[in-house]
């Protein structure tokens, strides 16, 4: 207890050991579904499911344990929702990229976020992006999570003459979905903790009677992450057509990071005078864990905003993210839960995944609330804003959402005669991107 209470200040924060404790159990349950989701997702890429878990777990691990050692914020770190789905069906299914490629890039992003830490880039960039852009990249990719989760659930489907359609809502699959969806949905109303993960937990074991989940066991020795263990291509990853992939990769950890930290830390009550003691420590922890993550097989890490949870119930201290840490390394030995949970189901010649969908269809309504703040009624930021947020869903790509975004918010202010409100490094972004569709397309 002395030890604790020397490394991480648990007096001074106010608050105790059991708090902490109490504090990292409910972080871990509000976050778990990525556990089940990430192998998914990757393996829908062509990544190996069992070896993404390792990853998964590993990486998640490795990153918070940093976050606890060297910010000591009651903060966890995992594979980012929206950096996966950017990973697995934009760059390797939408671009035809090989996935050790993508995990090189993912690499070179994060190497880039340590290297900017004493330059002060980041800073600038954060400064630079319009707000209003920022809001609708996020409310873009809640857009395009929530697409494929209801791909997943069947709910829609493809239809020639109208792109999609209603699916079959008589399927038992689609009605298995729809009953995790309204089930999660009042777990998320009700403000219980870990409401995604009770909700797939619930659907799952439904869906063993009628057929729709295989039952594979529940526990077992963790399995091999020697399929994607260093199987990155950083050389792969300098190809000129992978410049915007880097770019995107490093400036949606820079946005999910920081916004994260803030949010959680402000709810803490961590800030000082506006800043945040540390940060520096906690976004290279960020940084650190996803060159990690790539090396071991996982997408982008990031600090995850499920931490307030935590947080509310407590946590002011790294030993909270420990504790995160230590559960994440025992759900390596529950593979054949996750393979049973995170398996799909072939309904009408197509796969769904009705016990997984849900999560995802409830993160888009989380991640889309940030255009309220939208100037609406300045064209000059509502125009880009707007083609940000549905280019990247119907185009499944947060790479071309953010293109189009930049380069009408530089038109669109030059045109009105309003060319000074733009940073000069969104027009250097507006001319790569530009040149990318002009010679590489």
């Amino acid at each position: 207890m002395q030890l604790l209470e020397r490394r991480f200040a648990l007096a001074a924060n106010r608050t105790t050991v059991r708090t902490e404790i109490v504090a990292g159990v409910t972080t871990f349950l509000t976050m778990a579904y990525i556990i089940f989701v990430q192998p998914a997702v990757l393996s829908a890429a062509g990544m190996d499911f069992g070896a993404v878990l390792t990853a998964t777990c590993l990486a998640t691990a490795l990153a918070t344990v940093l976050m606890a050692l060297m910010a000591n914020y009651p903060i966890a770190v995992a594979p980012g929702m929206g950096h996966n789905f950017f990973f697995a069906y934009s760059v390797i299914i939408g671009m035809k990229v090989p996935w050790p490629v993508a995990l090189g890039s993912v690499a070179i992003a994060g190497t880039i976020f340590i290297l900017t830490a004493s330059v002060g880039l980041r800073e600038r960039l954060i400064t630079a992006i319009p707000a209003s852009i920022k809001h609708a990249i996020a409310a873009g990719i809640g857009l395009l999570i929530a697409t494929i989760g209801l791909q997943w659930s069947g709910l829609i489907v493809a239809s020639p003459g109208t792109l999609t359609t209603l699916g079959n809502l008589h399927s038992k699959a689609v009605l298995l979905a729809l009953g995790g969806l309204i089930l999660s949905a009042i777990l998320m109303a009700r403000r219980v903790p870990g409401a995604f993960l009770w909700g797939i937990l619930a659907t799952t074991f439904i869906g063993l009677p009628l057929g729709i989940v295989q039952y594979h066991g529940v526990v077992s020795t963790p399995p091999s992450i020697a399929p994607t263990l260093l199987k990155l291509d950083v050389m792969g990853a300098f190809a000129p057509a992978m410049i915007p992939v880097v770019l995107v990769f490093f400036f949606l950890a820079l946005f999910d990071s920081v916004g994260t930290l803030v949010g959680v830390a402000t709810q803490a009550g961590l800030m000082r005078d506006g800043t945040l003691p540390r940060a520096r420590q906690a976004l290279l922890a960020d940084a650190i864990g996803t060159v990690a993550g790539a090396t071991l097989g996982s997408s982008t890490v990031t600090a995850y905003i499920e931490s307030g949870a935590g947080v509310a119930a407590g946590g002011r201290t790294g030993l909270t993210s420990l504790v995160v840490a230590g559960l994440f390394l025992i759900s390596l030995f529950f593979y054949p839960l996750v393979q049973m949970i995170g398996g799909g189901y072939v309904s009408g010649g197509a796969t769904l995944y009705p016990v997984i969908a849900p999560p995802l269809i409830l993160v888009g309504t989380m991640m889309i609330g940030g255009m309220r703040h939208v100037e609406w009624d300045d064209p000059t930021e509502a125009v880009p804003a707007f083609l940000t947020l549905v280019v990247m869903p119907l185009a499944v790509s947060i790479t071309e959402g953010v293109a189009f975004g930049l380069l009408s918010y530089s038109i669109l202010k030059l045109a009105s005669g309003r060319g000074r409100e733009v940073h000069p490094l969104i027009y250097v972004f507006a001319v790569l991107f530009l040149g990318r569709y002009m010679f590489l397309r």
